[in-house]
């Protein structure tokens, strides 16, 4: 699914499965200053494209297409049960939750491109013989993306191959949300009141109702549809539960293109329009806003807890620039609910506004968008460039050169270059 294809309408409708695109050309980039060599790099990247973390949405769907099959589908409708079973089996020969063809690609392309970007970093860690740190949060998704990516790095430079460190976990930095780290915060995802009233209001728009009936419509006779409705199948789900799983199928296809028959995503859309797809995306959004995101404006338990990440950041540099670390890489392998808030933390594009009080998040008044924070193997990525006694630090965003949060200096106007003294003032690390 290219960007192209789609459009950025289709693409927001993906939410935080959307699968992973660079927002820019390697050949694009700036340059550094005369005389500035690339000494390290830094990144934090998601895992790839994965299969859905369980069969819950297919089985809950299917339930009630089995009801229906001997009267109550539309011609459409009949293929939907057979498309779901073959997204399901697919899923479970893979393993759910477990990184697809499709997230191995991103995940191979991305390394090869890190390498074209930075062949004199490279070419300094192979004749310098300085390790490459792996680290990954231990499930096996993220495991898997190292591994990948790894792979793909010695593949393209076998002089680096025995500079790849074995992959270590550490839950503490890259599964923070659920570490001794997160307790506060999942205290507030389980508890919190005014989180739970924002997002069931959210969510009780009477246009939910509406997109959860054309959704049916698709797949299930009219009679039928108004049999769910009302109530008669409530041991199975109601309309919006059953409209809400038919559009996680959707959501998840695109990553399971690879396993599919001819290598193509089963097309999910056929049961749901793209204006109702664009609405669950939203909810889903909402969801992930207010619980890794932005936020709400007068708190920051979402994502105060990533410190611990951007912290690792500060320190891998500043070791290098004080000779106390002999690395030329580290390679960090997470997840969403690590990438978002850090996001947040850092300010970066998209992540800037919280929710005021009175005003729930929308499209309509608010940047954030899952799709471009942190789709299947997103990233924040920091160059390190030296001359001398000076370092700087260029930042990418999915692979985009971004500038630090508001408040930071470049080195120039328009430069996507800091002075590694600078930022450490601007994030208050500064003595």
């Amino acid at each position: 699914m290219s960007r192209r294809a789609t459009g950025s309408r289709s693409l927001t409708a993906y939410g935080t499965k959307a699968s992973y695109e660079p927002q820019q050309g390697v050949r694009g980039y700036q340059r550094a200053p005369r005389g500035y060599q690339p000494v390290f790099a830094q990144s934090v990247s998601r895992h790839g494209s994965r299969a859905a973390t369980g069969g819950k949405d297919g089985d809950l769907v299917l339930a009630l297409w089995d009801r229906a099959a001997a009267e109550g589908l539309t011609p459409s409708g009949r293929q939907f049960g057979p498309d779901v079973r073959t997204l399901l089996a697919a899923m479970d020969t893979l393993g759910y939750g477990n990184l697809s063809g499709r997230g191995e690609q991103e995940l191979r392309g991305a390394a090869v491109r890190l390498h074209e970007r930075l062949p004199g970093l490279f070419r300094r860690i192979a004749a310098h013989s300085e390790p490459i740190d792996v680290v990954t949060s231990g499930e096996a998704r993220a495991v898997a993306s190292g591994d990948v990516f790894t792979g793909a790095l010695t593949s393209d430079d076998p002089a680096l191959r025995f500079l790849v460190r074995p992959a270590r976990s550490d839950r503490d930095l890259l599964y923070f949300h659920k570490s001794a780290g997160g307790a506060a915060y999942r205290d507030y995802i389980d508890h919190d009141q005014r989180l739970a009233t924002t997002l069931k209001d959210i969510t009780d728009q009477p246009a939910t109702a509406q997109a959860a009936r054309r959704v049916l419509k698709r797949i299930f006779k009219p009679a039928f549809v108004r049999r769910v409705a009302d109530g008669e199948f409530s041991s199975v789900a109601s309309a919006v539960d059953v409209a809400r799983a038919v559009y996680g199928l959707y959501a998840i296809a695109p990553s399971m293109s690879a396993e599919m028959p001819h290598h193509r995503a089963l097309p999910m859309g056929r049961y749901i329009a793209p204006r109702d797809a664009a609405w669950f995306g939203y909810l889903s959004d909402a969801e992930d806003f207010y619980e890794k995101g932005p936020g709400f404006a007068d708190s920051d338990i979402t994502y105060r807890m990533a410190d611990v990440l951007l912290d690792d950041f500060f320190r891998q540099v500043e070791a290098k620039r004080a000779g106390t670390s002999t690395l030329g890489a580290e390679l960090c392998f997470t997840h969403a609910e690590e990438i978002i808030p850090l996001a947040a933390l850092m300010g970066l594009p998209g992540s800037t506004e919280a929710a005021v009080p009175g005003r729930p998040y929308t499209y309509a008044n608010n940047a954030w968008r899952g799709a471009s924070v942190a789709p299947m193997a997103a990233n924040i990525q920091w160059d390190v460039f030296r001359k001398g006694d000076t370092y700087l630090v260029r930042m990418l965003y999915n692979e985009k050169e971004t500038a630090f949060k508001q408040g930071c200096r470049p080195v120039s106007r328009g430069s996507a270059l800091y002075d590694l003294d600078e930022l450490e003032r601007c994030f208050g690390r500064a003595s």
